[in-house]
């Protein structure tokens, strides 16, 4: 569904089910036609059509909505009707949803910030392959996000925009939506007649409820599989859409010069960078982008995360918008595509598309500047190509190819992957995977590396089960993908349990087992991990769970042991207001020891809180805090004292929004972070980090928009060689910029 699933902090809280649909979910999908003919009109609908309960006779109209969760199958709680017509240029869509307005969740927030807001969803399945469908959210004030969901993918992909139109409006009776989604920011097969999927969603953020037409249910692993058939589109086309969104971005930066060993100095910098992004449609079904100089700014800041003593790279998505599109053509199991990797690339191009049973994704582009560790390399370029072919065979099942390649210099990596996703019966799927990958240096040495995934997973309502095998080999080596390890041949065994009351506060609960052994190519074990949990989702809604884990791990050529106990909630059963936590306590390993010493295990805690505040409806103020915390056991000396402190690490994070229109917004963050390590024992450095960072958001719609932010870091340093850290606060300035992009969809 449209990322609606509640996720426990301590348990993982997903949807499971039983292993063949019920005598009454048959019965369920019996009674109710599944199939929708949409009529073309002369006058397009408008939402004044619709309100105070009138509609016009002329849309096709879906009703009976049946939840999907909390109660699978039973009546929605509240009324909803959804109605579809179509034009030459637009599919429209209307829903009309009784309710007591008091009771409506809906806020003015940006686009696409959708996670707490009641509001509607239309799934379209357009090549009614039963396994990709568009989705398109619209809130009661007219807030719009959209997604494309693909099965096999966990949660969609919610990057995805598309340039549509939606308008809603409270009423005495509920609220009315209405949307207008143009034929050409959609893609379809290219013939006359078309037959598409479709199924409509409502959500009731109040009483965590989902409810669908037509009947879904969780019963069945595959969610597009059960989509109605929509009929009666004939003789549209997109195959005249061009867009072209130049840009122009201009900064001044000042930063504190730490790169030399003179005495110390501020680097100014002010430069204009612009450039086009270029996308053309071809027989309905293809994109083509073209680059020169591409738009690759961050505009929004990265999530915090704990970084401080991590054996593995930490991973952070991708947020620039050229790859934020179609990211799904390049996805595999295990991740060898991971976007980032690609810098600053002076021009590519990108051909997504879809032909019959075949799916293809082909990316070429000139990446400026660096080598494969990301260090500057002036004047010197990497030449990166990806390409991805899926065919479709059976019930959703799927056989794909990819191949990457990374040159720079007489450097390159090549990797190659066959890939299958097989759907065995309503709730089995098994995936694999093949790769193998081939590395040259620049001084001709030649590496090589294989890898493989296996992987079944069963879902349903109450019994879940997910069993996987990974095996990488020492000399596999993706440049472009995100492989934090190699050298692995693990196992993991999942099993999951849930007991769904019918009435009562309480919509699941249950315990969840996971293990997972992990051996190196030479037989010795490295990682055991046995993590039982149990968990409960509420009303409101809301969640709670606790778990324990038990872990070994080889580090350093030294097993360690370590256990540690978690317990967390969520909750938005106020509407105005969320509240998260979470407290995990035990063991852990020092992975930096300081010069000197063996890598070691002490008393760890971890605290995971924040809370969102919503006091108006354009307002909203969110704070995170982060800390990690690893103590020395008792035993362990250093100059006479036992159980010292190791370093404590804090990052908080203070974000207020207030959005002035729909289009319009303003937006603060204020960032802090504090490590404070004993450098006796762990190989820190004290270091105290204040990011201010204000950002200014004129979003007319996907393409046209204008951005005005400022930025202020500010850390305990010296101003002076060798620029060391220094006892007191973060009141240095070491880095401040002033920015304005704007850019301007023209569509052709």
């Amino acid at each position: 569904m449209f990322l609606t699933r509640s996720v426990l902090v301590g348990a993982s809280m997903v949807c499971a089910g039983s292993a063949l649909l019920s005598l009454g979910a048959r019965s369920l999908a019996a009674q109710e036609s599944r199939t929708l003919r949409v009529p073309r009109v002369s006058r397009a609908p408008r939402l004044e059509d619709f309100l105070e309960g009138r509609a016009r006779e002329a849309e096709a109209r879906a009703s009976g909505f049946r939840q999907y969760a909390p109660s699978d199958g039973a009546p929605a709680s509240q009324a909803t009707e959804a109605y579809l017509s179509y034009d030459d240029k637009n599919l429209y869509v209307l829903f009309v949803c009784r309710d007591d307005p008091e009771q409506v969740r809906a806020r003015l927030t940006r686009r696409d910030d959708y996670k707490s807001e009641d509001g509607v969803v239309v799934y379209l399945d357009t090549f009614h392959d039963h396994q990709r469908a568009y989705a398109f959210f619209v809130n009661p004030l007219g807030v719009q996000a959209d997604a494309l969901w693909t099965e096999g993918q966990e949660g969609g992909d919610v990057t995805f925009d598309a340039l549509w139109h939606a308008e809603a409006r409270l009423t005495e009776e509920g609220y009315v939506v209405w949307m207008a989604i143009p034929f050409r920011s959609l893609r379809f097969p290219h013939r006359r007649v078309q037959e598409w999927g479709v199924a409509f969603e409502r959500l009731i953020r109040r009483n965590a409820e989902e409810a669908v037409w037509p009947y879904i249910t969780q019963r069945v692993a595959s969610f597009a599989a059960q989509y109605a058939t929509l009929e009666g589109i004939e003789d549209i086309s997109a195959e005249a859409d061009v867009d072209v969104v130049p840009y122009t971005a201009a900064s001044s930066s000042r930063v504190l010069d730490r790169s030399g060993s003179g005495t110390a100095g501020w680097q100014a910098d002010a430069r204009v960078r612009t450039g086009f992004d270029t996308k053309v449609v071809l027989r309905n079904a293809f994109t083509l982008d073209a680059m020169l100089n591409p738009d690759f700014s961050q505009v929004e800041s990265d999530t915090p995360q704990v970084t401080t003593n991590q054996r593995f790279e930490v991973f952070f998505p991708e947020k620039r918008p050229f790859f934020l599109e179609n990211a799904g053509y390049f996805r595999t199991p295990t991740d060898l595509f991971f976007s980032r990797r690609v810098r600053d690339p002076l021009l590519g191009g990108r051909l997504t598309g879809r032909a019959g049973p075949w799916t293809l994704g082909a990316m070429l582009m000139d990446d400026r500047t660096t080598d494969s560790t990301g260090d500057s390399d002036a004047g010197r370029r990497a030449l990166i190509g990806v390409a991805r072919v899926l065919r479709e065979f059976g019930d959703q099942s799927t056989l794909g190819v990819l191949a990457t390649r990374r040159e720079f210099g007489e450097a390159s990596n090549d990797v190659g992957s066959l890939d299958a996703r097989v759907r065995l019966g309503p709730n089995w799927v098994v995936t694999a995977q093949a790769m193998r990958s081939r590395t040259v240096s620049e001084a001709g040495q030649i590496r090589t590396g294989a890898g493989y995934w296996l992987d079944a997973t069963r879902t349903g309502r109450h019994l879940a089960y997910a069993g996987r095998y990974s095996d990488l080999s020492p000399g596999f080596r993706t440049e472009l993908g995100f492989v934090p390890r190699v050298d692995v041949r693990q196992v993991d065994q999942s099993f999951r349990y849930y007991w769904r009351p019918e009435r009562g506060p309480v919509v699941a609960f249950g315990p969840d087992a996971t293990l997972r052994l992990n051996w190196n190519r030479e037989g010795r074990l490295q990682d055991r991990v046995v993590d039982v949990s149990f968990g409960a989702d509420l009303r409101g809604p809301s969640g709670l769970g606790c778990s324990y884990v038990d872990a070994y791990e080889l580090y350093g050529g030294v097993g360690f042991r370590h256990r540690f106990t978690s317990c967390g909630f969520n909750t938005a059963s106020l509407g105005w207001l969320e509240v998260t936590g979470n407290y995990r306590w035990g063991s852990g390993i020092n992975y930096a020891p300081a010069a000197g010493r063996a890598p070691s295990v002490g008393r760890r805690a971890e605290v995971e809180a924040g809370f969102t505040l919503r006091p108006s409806p354009g307002t909203r103020l969110g704070l995170v805090y982060l800390y990690t915390g690893l103590r020395a056991r008792d035993g362990s000396e250093r100059d006479g004292r036992t159980g010292g402190r190791v370093f404590d690490d804090h990052v908080l994070r203070t974000k207020l929004t207030y959005q002035l229109s729909r289009e319009l917004s303003v937006r603060g963050i204020l960032d802090y972070r504090a490590t404070v390590p004993d450098t006796a024992l762990v190989a820190l450095e004290p270091s105290k980090r204040l990011v201010a960072d204000l950002l200014v958001t004129y979003l007319v719609h996907p393409g046209t928009a204008l951005y005005l932010g400022y930025s202020d870091t500010f850390e305990n340093v010296e101003t002076q060689p060798p620029w060391a850290y220094r006892s007191g606060g973060a009141d240095v300035s070491t880095g401040r910029q002033l920015f304005a992009k704007l850019s301007y969809l023209m569509r052709f």
